[in-house]
């Protein structure tokens, strides 16, 4: 088979099935109001999940099964589906995009491994930090990148800034200025994100292998679920309680998350 055959049985991406998936029908150049409209589309539509994992259905990066999974089968994801499918959009559309990779600092305080994925995209002169699979503490739209300004993202503010080497974006909680994660500008390739993908997917000390995990994102409640704790943070009110055993949580899934969920799942 010759490289130019092996390409063209790639699969193409359904950019039409992906807008209607994102409820977006608006503008398609590559212009940073643009990226800023499919990035609020995405993030606002696909939630965050890792219901395959608990299952454990092995999580596959191929374009093909995430537009399958995400797009068609009514599904979310985490970092690696989401941000591998928005990047797809992106790259369809016309953006310049480059994968990065990033290590979590959010309620950790230990070092973890650089185990997320996020993107950095080009939009004309302009460079934007773009990351649509951070769950409920992430971004819902993209963040300029280079100048350290706080962005205000309805009720939420975040920054980036710069340390010994690394970029690290941040969020403002309670006046205080809390790390989310801390990346380099070091290109990705998909053998990287294959190898980080299969870590957090099957290692024991994986905290996707043992704890349920929804969120979804509007612009003015971000709803989690881990376990049978259910919060909604409002930006200046979080409320949270226990869910008991009369709770229906795929029902809770469904409506609330806006979830397909597998047939094999309960809790």
């Amino acid at each position: 088979m010759t490289p130019d055959d092996e390409s063209s049985t790639q699969p193409e991406f359904n950019l039409d099935a992906y807008l209607r998936r994102i409820g977006y029908g608006g503008d398609l150049h590559p212009t940073r109001a643009v990226l800023e409209a499919l990035h609020l589309a995405h993030a606002t539509h696909i939630p965050y999940e890792n219901l395959d994992v608990l299952l454990k259905r092995p999580i596959r990066l191929d374009l093909a099964s995430l537009q399958d999974k995400l797009v068609h089968a009514g599904r979310g994801g985490y970092c690696y589906e989401q941000n591998t499918l928005f990047a797809a959009a992106l790259r369809e559309v016309g953006f310049l995009v480059t994968p990065l990779a990033a290590r979590v600092r959010y309620r950790s305080t230990l070092t973890l491994p650089r185990t997320h994925m996020t993107l950095l995209v080009e939009a004309g002169a302009e460079r934007f930090l773009a990351d649509v699979g951070f769950g409920s503490s992430g971004l819902i739209l993209p963040v300029p990148f280079g100048n350290e300004a706080e962005v205000v993202h309805f009720a939420w503010t975040y920054r980036i800034v710069r340390e010994a080497g690394l970029q690290v974006l941040q969020l403002l909680r309670h006046n205080c200025w809390v790390d989310l994660y801390a990346f380099s500008l070091e290109p990705q390739e998909p053998a990287d994100y294959e190898m980080a993908n299969y870590y957090v997917s099957t290692h024991p000390a994986s905290r996707f292998v043992h704890t349920l995990t929804a969120q979804k994102i509007t612009a003015l409640e971000r709803h989690t679920l881990r376990d049978r704790e259910y919060t909604v943070d409002r930006g200046v009110s979080v409320t949270s309680r226990q869910l008991t055993g009369a709770d229906d949580i795929p029902a809770l899934l469904t409506k609330v998350f806006g979830l397909t969920i597998p047939k094999v799942f309960s809790i």
